[in-house]
Protein backbone atom coordinates (compact mmCIF):
# COMPACT_ATOMS: atom_id res chain seq x y z
CA UNK A 1 0.00 0.00 0.00
CA UNK A 2 2.79 2.75 0.84
CA UNK A 3 4.17 1.82 -2.40
CA UNK A 4 1.46 2.58 -4.21
CA UNK A 5 0.75 5.67 -2.33
CA UNK A 6 3.99 6.59 -3.64
CA UNK A 7 3.51 6.33 -6.99
CA UNK A 8 0.75 8.25 -6.91
CA UNK A 9 1.97 11.23 -5.06
CA UNK A 10 4.21 11.38 -8.21
CA UNK A 11 1.93 11.39 -10.88
CA UNK A 12 1.27 15.01 -10.73
CA UNK A 13 5.01 15.75 -11.57
CA UNK A 14 5.46 13.42 -13.90
CA UNK A 15 2.42 14.59 -15.84
CA UNK A 16 3.60 18.01 -15.44
CA UNK A 17 6.67 17.30 -17.17
CA UNK A 18 4.98 14.98 -19.88
CA UNK A 19 2.74 18.48 -20.69
CA UNK A 20 5.87 20.55 -20.91
CA UNK A 21 7.19 17.72 -23.55
CA UNK A 22 4.43 17.76 -25.23
CA UNK A 23 3.51 21.34 -26.02
CA UNK A 24 6.75 22.22 -27.04
CA UNK A 25 7.29 19.13 -29.47
CA UNK A 26 4.06 17.85 -30.51
CA UNK A 27 2.89 18.71 -34.38
CA UNK A 28 -0.83 18.96 -34.66
CA UNK A 29 -2.55 17.56 -37.26
CA UNK A 30 -6.20 19.14 -36.18
CA UNK A 31 -5.11 22.20 -33.99
CA UNK A 32 -8.45 23.45 -34.81
CA UNK A 33 -10.20 20.53 -32.39
CA UNK A 34 -8.46 22.13 -29.47
CA UNK A 35 -10.71 25.10 -28.84
CA UNK A 36 -14.03 24.26 -28.47
CA UNK A 37 -16.73 25.97 -30.53
CA UNK A 38 -20.35 25.76 -30.82
CA UNK A 39 -19.89 24.02 -34.44
CA UNK A 40 -18.19 20.89 -32.59
CA UNK A 41 -21.39 20.47 -30.41
CA UNK A 42 -25.09 18.66 -31.85
CA UNK A 43 -27.86 21.34 -32.61
CA UNK A 44 -29.70 19.43 -30.37
CA UNK A 45 -27.32 19.57 -27.20
CA UNK A 46 -27.33 23.31 -27.87
CA UNK A 47 -31.42 23.66 -27.43
CA UNK A 48 -31.14 21.85 -24.24
CA UNK A 49 -28.47 23.84 -22.58
CA UNK A 50 -30.39 27.11 -24.17
CA UNK A 51 -33.50 25.57 -21.88
CA UNK A 52 -31.33 24.87 -19.03
CA UNK A 53 -30.31 28.26 -18.75
CA UNK A 54 -33.80 29.95 -19.02
CA UNK A 55 -34.51 31.47 -15.31
CA UNK A 56 -37.62 29.00 -14.96
CA UNK A 57 -35.84 26.05 -16.49
CA UNK A 58 -36.71 22.87 -14.15
CA UNK A 59 -35.56 18.86 -14.02
CA UNK A 60 -39.12 17.73 -15.50
CA UNK A 61 -38.65 19.94 -18.27
CA UNK A 62 -35.32 18.70 -19.16
CA UNK A 63 -36.59 15.31 -19.04
CA UNK A 64 -38.44 16.20 -21.97
CA UNK A 65 -35.39 16.84 -23.84
CA UNK A 66 -33.10 13.81 -22.64
CA UNK A 67 -33.44 10.20 -22.37
CA UNK A 68 -33.50 8.76 -18.61
CA UNK A 69 -32.55 5.01 -17.39
CA UNK A 70 -34.62 3.39 -14.36
CA UNK A 71 -33.85 5.36 -11.33
CA UNK A 72 -30.35 5.15 -11.31
CA UNK A 73 -30.34 9.04 -12.26
CA UNK A 74 -28.52 7.94 -15.82
CA UNK A 75 -29.15 10.20 -18.94
CA UNK A 76 -28.24 10.18 -22.72
CA UNK A 77 -28.18 13.21 -24.21
CA UNK A 78 -26.92 14.07 -27.68
CA UNK A 79 -23.36 16.01 -27.25
CA UNK A 80 -21.07 16.51 -30.62
CA UNK A 81 -21.35 16.18 -34.36
CA UNK A 82 -19.99 12.86 -36.13
CA UNK A 83 -17.68 15.87 -38.14
CA UNK A 84 -16.18 16.59 -34.95
CA UNK A 85 -15.68 13.09 -33.52
CA UNK A 86 -13.99 12.04 -36.51
CA UNK A 87 -11.78 15.06 -36.29
CA UNK A 88 -11.33 14.39 -32.92
CA UNK A 89 -10.59 10.58 -33.00
CA UNK A 90 -7.81 11.26 -35.75
CA UNK A 91 -6.10 13.84 -33.66
CA UNK A 92 -5.62 11.35 -30.44
CA UNK A 93 -4.14 8.29 -33.28
CA UNK A 94 -1.83 10.69 -34.33
CA UNK A 95 -0.55 11.51 -31.46
CA UNK A 96 -0.93 7.63 -30.11
CA UNK A 97 1.31 7.12 -33.64
CA UNK A 98 3.90 9.80 -32.38
CA UNK A 99 7.09 9.26 -30.39
CA UNK A 100 5.75 11.41 -27.34
CA UNK A 101 5.84 10.41 -23.90
CA UNK A 102 1.86 9.12 -22.72
CA UNK A 103 0.22 8.94 -19.65
CA UNK A 104 -2.21 6.60 -18.91
CA UNK A 105 -5.59 7.71 -17.57
CA UNK A 106 -5.27 5.22 -14.44
CA UNK A 107 -4.71 1.52 -13.61
CA UNK A 108 -7.63 0.19 -15.08
CA UNK A 109 -7.13 1.23 -18.97
CA UNK A 110 -4.00 0.89 -20.96
CA UNK A 111 -4.68 2.66 -23.89
CA UNK A 112 -5.55 6.50 -23.75
CA UNK A 113 -4.90 9.77 -23.40
CA UNK A 114 -4.75 12.43 -20.66
CA UNK A 115 -6.13 15.08 -22.00
CA UNK A 116 -4.82 17.92 -19.61
CA UNK A 117 -1.67 16.66 -21.00
CA UNK A 118 -2.17 17.34 -24.76
CA UNK A 119 -3.17 20.77 -24.11
CA UNK A 120 -7.16 20.52 -23.64
CA UNK A 121 -7.99 21.25 -20.30
CA UNK A 122 -8.48 25.11 -20.33
CA UNK A 123 -9.57 25.82 -24.07
CA UNK A 124 -11.35 22.62 -24.49
CA UNK A 125 -12.76 20.79 -20.94
CA UNK A 126 -13.16 24.13 -18.94
CA UNK A 127 -15.19 25.84 -21.22
CA UNK A 128 -17.51 22.15 -22.08
CA UNK A 129 -17.91 21.95 -18.02
CA UNK A 130 -18.69 25.36 -17.26
CA UNK A 131 -20.86 26.92 -19.86
CA UNK A 132 -22.68 23.87 -21.18
CA UNK A 133 -22.48 21.15 -18.75
CA UNK A 134 -22.59 22.82 -15.69
CA UNK A 135 -26.39 24.25 -16.80
CA UNK A 136 -27.76 20.52 -17.11
CA UNK A 137 -25.76 19.14 -13.97
CA UNK A 138 -27.82 22.09 -11.80
CA UNK A 139 -30.47 20.22 -12.66
CA UNK A 140 -30.11 16.61 -12.65
CA UNK A 141 -27.30 16.48 -9.69
CA UNK A 142 -28.15 19.56 -6.89
CA UNK A 143 -27.41 17.32 -4.17
CA UNK A 144 -23.85 16.37 -5.70
CA UNK A 145 -22.79 19.49 -6.43
CA UNK A 146 -24.01 20.13 -10.14
CA UNK A 147 -24.23 23.52 -9.89
CA UNK A 148 -20.64 24.11 -8.70
CA UNK A 149 -18.34 21.63 -10.53
CA UNK A 150 -15.30 23.59 -10.06
CA UNK A 151 -12.60 21.30 -11.70
CA UNK A 152 -12.74 17.99 -13.88
CA UNK A 153 -10.49 14.99 -14.74
CA UNK A 154 -10.59 14.58 -18.54
CA UNK A 155 -8.95 11.90 -20.47
CA UNK A 156 -9.39 9.52 -23.61
CA UNK A 157 -10.17 5.70 -23.25
CA UNK A 158 -9.62 3.14 -26.06
CA UNK A 159 -10.91 -0.56 -26.60
CA UNK A 160 -9.58 -2.36 -28.98
CA UNK A 161 -9.30 -5.85 -30.08
CA UNK A 162 -5.81 -7.25 -28.96
CA UNK A 163 -5.38 -4.07 -26.66
CA UNK A 164 -8.42 -3.25 -23.93
CA UNK A 165 -11.72 -5.18 -24.57
CA UNK A 166 -13.72 -3.90 -21.38
CA UNK A 167 -13.60 -2.54 -17.84
CA UNK A 168 -14.02 -3.97 -14.68
CA UNK A 169 -16.94 -2.68 -12.13
CA UNK A 170 -15.92 0.54 -10.37
CA UNK A 171 -17.06 3.80 -9.46
CA UNK A 172 -15.37 7.20 -10.30
CA UNK A 173 -13.31 9.46 -7.99
CA UNK A 174 -16.27 12.27 -8.98
CA UNK A 175 -19.26 13.49 -8.39
CA UNK A 176 -20.50 13.22 -11.94
CA UNK A 177 -19.16 11.85 -14.40
CA UNK A 178 -19.75 12.22 -18.28
CA UNK A 179 -18.78 9.50 -20.83
CA UNK A 180 -19.08 9.99 -25.15
CA UNK A 181 -18.79 7.53 -27.58
CA UNK A 182 -16.53 9.20 -30.08
CA UNK A 183 -16.57 6.16 -32.55
CA UNK A 184 -15.13 4.23 -34.46
CA UNK A 185 -17.09 1.07 -35.47
CA UNK A 186 -17.59 -1.15 -33.00
CA UNK A 187 -20.17 -4.13 -32.19
CA UNK A 188 -21.24 -5.18 -28.79
CA UNK A 189 -19.64 -3.54 -25.70
CA UNK A 190 -22.13 -2.20 -24.20
CA UNK A 191 -21.97 -0.30 -20.52
CA UNK A 192 -23.80 -2.03 -17.26
CA UNK A 193 -24.65 0.31 -14.13
CA UNK A 194 -25.37 -1.37 -10.49
CA UNK A 195 -25.32 0.28 -7.52
CA UNK A 196 -24.78 3.31 -6.21
CA UNK A 197 -20.96 2.89 -3.98
CA UNK A 198 -22.15 3.92 -0.37
CA UNK A 199 -25.95 1.77 -1.09
CA UNK A 200 -24.54 -1.91 -2.22
CA UNK A 201 -27.32 -4.74 -2.03
CA UNK A 202 -26.13 -8.39 -1.74
CA UNK A 203 -27.05 -9.15 -5.17
CA UNK A 204 -26.80 -6.14 -7.12
CA UNK A 205 -29.60 -5.10 -9.60
CA UNK A 206 -27.93 -4.45 -12.68
CA UNK A 207 -28.82 -2.48 -16.29
CA UNK A 208 -27.29 -2.63 -19.62
CA UNK A 209 -26.94 0.61 -21.61
CA UNK A 210 -26.05 1.01 -25.10
CA UNK A 211 -23.53 3.68 -26.00
CA UNK A 212 -23.95 5.44 -28.89
CA UNK A 213 -21.84 7.01 -31.05
CA UNK A 214 -21.51 11.40 -30.83
CA UNK A 215 -24.07 11.20 -27.79
CA UNK A 216 -22.94 11.17 -23.69
CA UNK A 217 -24.26 9.26 -20.76
CA UNK A 218 -24.13 11.39 -17.78
CA UNK A 219 -24.23 9.62 -14.70
CA UNK A 220 -23.20 9.84 -10.68
CA UNK A 221 -19.48 9.01 -9.85
CA UNK A 222 -20.29 6.74 -6.86
CA UNK A 223 -22.34 4.50 -9.24
CA UNK A 224 -20.89 1.34 -9.85
CA UNK A 225 -20.25 0.59 -13.36
CA UNK A 226 -18.18 -1.11 -16.59
CA UNK A 227 -18.15 -2.05 -19.79
CA UNK A 228 -18.70 -5.29 -21.46
CA UNK A 229 -16.11 -6.21 -23.74
CA UNK A 230 -16.22 -5.11 -27.42
CA UNK A 231 -16.88 -8.36 -30.23
CA UNK A 232 -15.47 -6.46 -32.83
CA UNK A 233 -13.82 -3.20 -34.15
CA UNK A 234 -12.37 -0.24 -32.15
CA UNK A 235 -14.06 2.23 -29.19
CA UNK A 236 -13.14 5.55 -28.52
CA UNK A 237 -14.62 7.28 -25.56
CA UNK A 238 -14.22 10.87 -23.55
CA UNK A 239 -14.48 10.64 -19.74
CA UNK A 240 -14.63 13.96 -17.68
CA UNK A 241 -14.98 13.08 -14.09
CA UNK A 242 -16.67 16.81 -13.24
CA UNK A 243 -15.63 17.64 -8.92
CA UNK A 244 -17.51 19.81 -6.87
CA UNK A 245 -14.68 20.76 -3.95
CA UNK A 246 -18.03 21.92 -1.99
CA UNK A 247 -19.28 18.21 -1.41
CA UNK A 248 -15.48 17.09 -1.30
CA UNK A 249 -13.96 18.98 1.14
CA UNK A 250 -16.43 17.26 3.78
CA UNK A 251 -15.94 13.62 2.34
CA UNK A 252 -13.59 12.22 0.51
CA UNK A 253 -15.23 10.03 -2.17
CA UNK A 254 -12.75 7.57 -2.60
CA UNK A 255 -11.80 6.58 1.31
CA UNK A 256 -15.10 8.10 2.67
CA UNK A 257 -13.23 10.22 5.23
CA UNK A 258 -12.49 13.61 5.60
CA UNK A 259 -9.48 14.71 3.32
CA UNK A 260 -6.13 15.20 4.60
CA UNK A 261 -4.69 17.49 2.57
CA UNK A 262 -1.40 17.72 0.30
CA UNK A 263 -0.51 20.31 -2.08
CA UNK A 264 -0.86 19.89 -6.08
CA UNK A 265 -0.50 21.47 -9.10
CA UNK A 266 -3.91 22.08 -11.05
CA UNK A 267 -7.05 20.68 -10.26
CA UNK A 268 -5.54 17.41 -8.05
CA UNK A 269 -8.47 15.74 -7.06
CA UNK A 270 -10.20 18.68 -6.94
CA UNK A 271 -9.83 19.45 -3.28
CA UNK A 272 -9.57 22.86 -2.03
CA UNK A 273 -7.90 24.33 1.26
CA UNK A 274 -9.71 27.04 3.05
CA UNK A 275 -7.90 30.27 2.23
CA UNK A 276 -6.17 32.43 5.41
CA UNK A 277 -6.30 36.18 5.35
CA UNK A 278 -5.41 36.77 1.56
CA UNK A 279 -3.08 33.43 1.07
CA UNK A 280 -3.15 32.69 -2.52
CA UNK A 281 -5.41 29.53 -3.45
CA UNK A 282 -4.17 25.91 -3.20
CA UNK A 283 -5.48 23.20 -4.69
CA UNK A 284 -4.91 19.38 -3.02
CA UNK A 285 -5.70 16.12 -3.28
CA UNK A 286 -6.08 13.42 -0.60
CA UNK A 287 -3.22 11.94 0.43
CA UNK A 288 -4.25 8.78 0.73
CA UNK A 289 -5.06 8.52 -3.23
Amino acid sequence: IEAEVQRRKQLIHQSVERKAIISKCYKRKHPEVYILQDSFLAPDFLEIVRYCTLPDAHLHGLLRYIESFSDKRIYRLPLFTEEFCQAFVDELENFEQSDMPKGRPNTMNNYGVLLNELGMDETFITPLREKYLQPITALLYPDLGGDCLDSHKAFVVKYALHEDLDLSSHYDNAEVTLNVSLGKDFTEGNLYFGDFSQDPTPVPKYIEIEHVGAQGLLHRGGQIHGALPIASGERWNLIIWMRSSAIRNQLCPMCNKKPELVEAEGFGDGFTEALEDDAPETVNLCSLW
